[in-house]
This record gives C-alpha cells, structure tokens and sequence, in this order.
C-alpha cells in the first residue's frame, strides 16, 4: 500500500472544533467486518454490542499542558514552546518544539510568566523542528513541575483555530486519565462518560488499562509513498502484568477484546509473545501499523475519524479493510461526521 491510497477530499467545515455538549452523545458509526455493514448510532449505544466477560482496553495516559508562550532575550519575541518530553528531571532538560523555530539559535535564552521567573536557555538543535531546553529553575522538582502546569496550556491540535477555552482543559482529557505524559488526548476515550462506564461496568464488561504517552509522532505526517520507509517517533508504554491476564483471560473465553484507540491497540500491539497472548510490558514502541498487518490481541476497536494520510487512518484501515474503510469514510464524510480529535467515533466489529 503506497501513501496515495490514504488521501481523501475533507471539507473543512468537519473538522471538530469543539467537543460534543454531552461525551457520550456524540454519533457513532458501527462498522461489522463479517457483514460489511454500516450503522449509524449515539456512542452511548456502544453497550449494545457489549456481553458480559468481554474487555475494554483503555488508555489511561494524562495529558499534561504542554504548550508555554515566553520571550525571547533582547527582542523580546514571542515564542511558543511545545513540550515533547523531559530528558533529565534532574538537570530540567526538556525535547521541545520552538516556533518560530527559525529565530531560535543555541545560547538563546527564554523568558516565560508575567514574572518572568521560569527561564530555560537552547542548549541543543536535536532536530530540523525540536530543540533541547535547559530551565534554570532553583526550587525543587516538585515546585518546578507546578510552574510548569501554571504557565501551560492544554495543547490542542493545531488545526483548532480558537483560543483555549475553560472547557477544554477537562474536555481534552479522558474521565480515566491517570499516568501524566501525553502531549496529546487519546481522542476515542474521550467519548467515554462516568454514566456510560458504570453502565458498561454494571453489564459486566471489564477494563484492562493500559498506559502508551501519545507524543507528537502519532501526528506527524508521513511524507514517504513507500509506507515501509516512514519511521514513527517513540513513544514510551507500559502494559501491567494484571492488564495481560485480563486480556489473556477474556481470549481464551473467546470474548471480545476492544481497544479502545489506536493508542491502546499500539500499546497491545507491541508486546505480543509468540504464543499470540499478551505480554507485560515497559518501554519504548515506534510500532507502526498499516495494511496488510496481522492483529494478535484485539477482535475490536474504537476510534475516531482521522485526517487524510494520517499514521491513524492506516491503522483502521489494516484492522477494517482498506476497501471497507473507504466505503465508511465516502459515507462519514456525506452524513457530516465531524472529524478528528473533537470528533465521532467509529466503532469497528
């Protein structure tokens, strides 16, 4: 499969720029392989292809607010500055993004706060777009750590044009988040509401959580047709030892597995045995899915709608059918879905 087959016409107007009033009303289209059916449904109605003993894999990463705006020395220019993830807690080195990346240069030192009291010098130009940033903080960890949630915001795509707004701080977050270190929302989780949870819970079905911290490179775009030549960033996973033995146990009853998210399916995904069970796991993955691939764990997923050419859009497509995929998004785009992080969801069977 070459990039091309991935690109489709999206009219703008359908990119989510705002979360649905209530998590679990937004709309749902239920795709079953076996019958190449679609349905169209209220997310809410996800407990109707659920029974008692089948699993739910969630993500439970949190979000943390990982963009700052602080000035540049002498100039005074504003920059933004994206946290991808920190290098050494002790020493405050952080992997960021600068933009205007153009105007930062080694040496550069960044002011941020109306007080100006977080300062962080560019100690290193890792990549084409990210920088390494020292804070010269003096407190301890713990309070520099706070400085940094009180100065950041939470990091919404950038495709949304408005400006943050109150809502979006408890919005961009799934109700289950727990693990701080995501820099971007596992969007499919977020559809979940304490109601639908307890109402899946009381039904019987279990919850194995699983932590994968979504960083940039689930976003980036892929820029090679030849698919096998596009490398994901690393993202860091953990799969606990009681998460692999509900999932074990739920396959050997041959129930449903569902991973809730391309996050969750990657986490899964990437420690899989030679048995085809699920394995504890902690680390790194740059696990990159897309078709034709084998799934080993789940006979399920949720997901949202994604852009053209997105790593996401691939991976549905090896787990539905490229053909199937195609014909359901043809449909999402005629109904007026609305697309990727704020958006619908889809349900794969």
């Amino acid at each position: 499969m070459k990039l091309s087959h991935f690109n489709f016409k999206l009219p703008e107007e359908l990119l989510a720029e705002h979360p649905t009033e209530i998590r679990d009303e937004s709309r749902l289209m239920v795709l079953d392989r076996k019958k190449q059916t679609i349905e169209h449904k209220t997310f809410k109605d996800i407990i109707d292809y659920f029974d008692e003993g089948d699993v739910m894999v969630l993500n439970n990463t949190k979000v943390f607010p990982a963009r700052l705006y602080g000035n540049k020395e002498k100039t005074g220019a504003r920059i933004e500055v994206f946290l991808l993830r920190e290098l050494n807690e002790e020493q405050r080195l952080w992997d960021v993004l600068v933009d205007p990346a153009r105007k930062i240069r080694i040496g550069n030192k960044l002011y941020f706060g109306d007080d100006e009291t977080l300062v962080a010098e560019v100690i290193d130009n890792t990549t084409s777009r990210g920088r390494t940033l020292r804070f010269l903080y003096d407190g301890s960890y713990k309070e520099f750590r706070q400085k940094l949630t009180l100065l950041g915001e939470t990091p919404l795509p950038k495709y949304i044009k408005r400006e943050v707004e109150p809502e979006d701080e408890e919005r961009y977050q799934t109700i289950f988040a727990k693990n701080e270190g995501a820099v971007a929302a596992p969007t499919a989780g977020l559809h979940f509401s304490k109601h639908l949870l307890k109402r899946l819970e009381i039904k019987g079905i279990e919850f194995a959580e699983v932590t994968l911290h979504v960083g940039l490179g689930t976003f980036n775009p892929v820029e090679v047709e030849d698919l096998s030549k596009h490398k994901m960033d690393s993202e860091e996973a953990f799969v606990t030892q009681q998460a692999a033995d509900i999932v074990n146990d739920a396959k050997t009853r041959k129930k449903r597995v569902c991973a809730v998210g391309t996050t969750a399916m990657r986490a899964i995904e990437s420690s899989v045995s030679s048995s085809g069970t699920l394995n504890e796991f902690s680390g790194w993955t740059n696990k990159f899915i897309f078709p034709p691939y084998e799934f080993s764990i789940a006979n399920c997923m949720i997901t949202n709608f994604h852009t053209p050419k997105s790593t996401l859009l691939m991976m549905a497509s090896a787990f539905a059918g490229h053909d199937f995929i195609k014909k359901a998004y043809d449909e999402a785009i005629k109904e007026k879905y609305r697309f990727y992080t704020y958006g619908d969801a889809m349900l794969i069977i």
